[in-house]
């Protein structure tokens, strides 16, 4: 099946991997973000999730462009590390918008198209972060837990229209989001930043390496393949051994 998708936050990382992967499966991709690509597949389709006029004009896009959508990957994000006494509200609200309120907009503007064409699939890129806490992540790891939560709601309710839905939850991932955490971590745990890649970032990894965002997308082409289609409700967890602990 040649799949109609939407991957957002598509310009970088994760994104631009699983944007790639897709478009060399065959499959015609909408990839959005704010920020232009590094390279790949095409410019993104510029977009404001933390929006709900953003997140339907993502949707309404793809639908134009391909007649359908059967598939979405909600995958944008970004972090702020403080602490919860120091968490600037505004930071909260917008961490909440982006990486827990555009999944919902996504499904519930793409809901339609994707019923209507008997293989919906809706991937969220989640985190370990959904399924363990860390200091001074307040925000995305609250929003995290909550993506969960909604994927196991679309699972229930997309059954009956052929719709599954699930959450990769990946470890560290080798992205500009992750390295550009190295000075906010040294700041609030009052190390140098040489010290964070060993003693904060890769601490709760059993593997002691980065996971690659090539790896990532490979998780997401096995959810969207045929072999992938009892896979719904739960999360896909590759967070190299850090929630065996």
């Amino acid at each position: 099946m040649s799949r109609n998708a939407i991957v957002t936050g598509a310009a970088s990382g994760i994104g631009r991997a699983i944007a790639q992967a897709l478009v060399d499966d065959g499959a015609r991709v909408l990839a959005v973000d704010l920020e232009p690509a590094a390279d790949g597949p095409g410019e993104p389709f510029p977009a404001d999730l933390t929006t709900r006029a953003g997140n339907r004009a993502a949707v309404q896009a793809a639908v134009d462009a391909f007649g359908g959508l059967d598939t979405i990957v909600a995958n944008a994000g970004f972090q702020h590390v403080a602490p919860v006494a120091e968490f600037d509200e505004d930071r909260w609200d917008a961490l909440l918008a982006l990486l827990l309120t555009s999944p919902f907009l996504l499904a519930r503007y793409g809901w339609e198209p994707l019923a209507a064409s008997g293989q919906g699939r809706f991937v969220a890129i989640a985190s370990a972060h959904g399924l363990v806490a860390s200091p001074f992540k307040a925000g995305y790891v609250s929003a995290k837990h909550g993506v969960l939560g909604l994927v196991k709601t679309l699972a229930l309710e997309g059954a009956e229209h052929g719709i599954t839905a699930t959450a990769v939850c990946p470890g560290f991932v080798r992205t500009p989001l992750v390295e550009g955490q190295f000075a906010a971590q040294a700041e609030a745990h009052g190390m140098s930043e040489d010290q964070v890649l060993e003693d904060v970032i890769l601490a709760p990894h059993a593997l002691k390496r980065l996971i690659e965002p090539e790896e990532v997308a490979a998780a997401v082409r096995f959810l969207l393949g045929p072999s992938g289609g009892a896979f719904t409700g739960a999360p896909l967890i590759m967070d190299a051994g850090w929630s065996a602990r």
